[in-house]
């Protein structure tokens, strides 16, 4: 794993290629390629030009980020830094822990984002506005 900083623990990893002259493939295992067990995965696909998607944050949840085929922008924000990191590599995730907003924009045409969840899908889990994200991280 390559550990290439980004905000508040947020990284790129290095995820395992097997080349091959009839196509490369990755294989992700949970706590061996990536930093936890996976509880949850989903894609995104046929993203609008122009549309942002995510926008949000998780009190537990962590994630790893994958530009499975073209590319895409994630906007990370801590509640001090806020970066932006291009994803084009379908061999490279980001990894992103909880209490980081995440949001998704510049999406080329025909990509698809691929996320690995460390825990299933909870309602209660999200933090969807940021103003109260940013009182949470700073203990307001």
């Amino acid at each position: 794993m390559s550990a290439t900083p980004t905000v508040a623990g947020c990284r790129l990893l290095d995820l395992p290629i097997i080349r091959d002259t009839r196509g490369n493939l990755t294989p992700i295992e949970g706590g061996r390629d990536i930093p936890f067990e996976i509880r949850r995965v989903f894609y995104m696909y046929d993203v609008p030009g122009g549309a942002t998607r995510a926008g949000h944050a998780h009190r537990a949840l962590e994630q790893v980020i994958v530009a499975a085929s073209g590319s895409f922008d994630v906007v990370l924000d801590d509640g001090t830094t806020r970066e932006k990191t291009t994803l084009n590599r379908s061999y490279q995730g980001l990894y992103v822990p909880h209490l980081v907003w995440r949001e998704l924009e510049n999406f080329s045409s025909g990509a698809v984002c691929l996320v690995l969840a460390s825990l299933p899908f909870d309602e209660e889990d999200y933090f969807r506005d940021y103003e109260e994200f940013i009182e949470h991280v700073n203990g307001s």
